[in-house]
């Protein structure tokens, strides 16, 4: 049974009631309505935590998918997903695909600054202060894209941009 058809809770049931109006009033193809349904069910599995299902309705829904931007959310909810679980590297491939297909997507770019601000960290702490440069330098990249698209979002990075050197503009657009 599909998760949509199973949801307990007033939100889930609503949306669901929703996106299936939605759907039926917007001319969408078989594949279309197919591709979205997956969407909606990873979206679901993943608020309540249930990452293994969450990412079988995400690979089923970009089988499916052939507009980018829809597939771009797909990609990105991957990446929190990878990112959640500890797998950094997969989760930036999956950021990076993303942002490929939609490079107005600011919390990709956000999401891929701070796995490179962790890894600085991370090497820091160990003593390799050239790599941690390198991954801080990054970082700070993303952070710039990041902003630039949303200026009024993402103070902390902001801030760090300032304090390190790493930017001199106080105001993104």
């Amino acid at each position: 049974m599909p998760r949509s058809q199973r949801n307990d809770n007033f939100i889930d049931k609503s949306f669901t009631v929703m996106a299936d109006i939605i759907l039926k009033i917007m001319p969408a193809s078989k594949k279309e309505k197919e591709a979205f349904a997956y969407y909606r069910d990873g979206m679901s599995a993943q608020a309540d935590g249930e990452y293994a299902e969450a990412l079988e309705n995400y690979f089923e829904a970009l089988k499916l998918e052939e507009d980018t931007n829809d597939r771009s959310y797909v990609l990105y909810n991957i990446g929190l997903i990878k990112a959640s679980n500890g797998d950094l590297d997969e989760a930036l491939e999956y950021y990076y695909q993303a942002v490929e297909l939609n490079p107005r997507l600011p919390q990709a770019l956000n999401n891929i600054a701070v796995i490179f601000h962790y890894k600085g960290e991370k090497a820091q702490e160990a003593g390799n202060d050239e790599e941690a440069e390198g991954y801080f330098d990054q970082a700070a990249d993303f952070w710039k894209r990041a902003i630039r698209q949303a200026p009024n979002n993402y103070i902390e990075a902001q801030n760090w941009l300032k304090t390190t050197g790493r930017s001199q503009m106080d105001v993104y657009f």
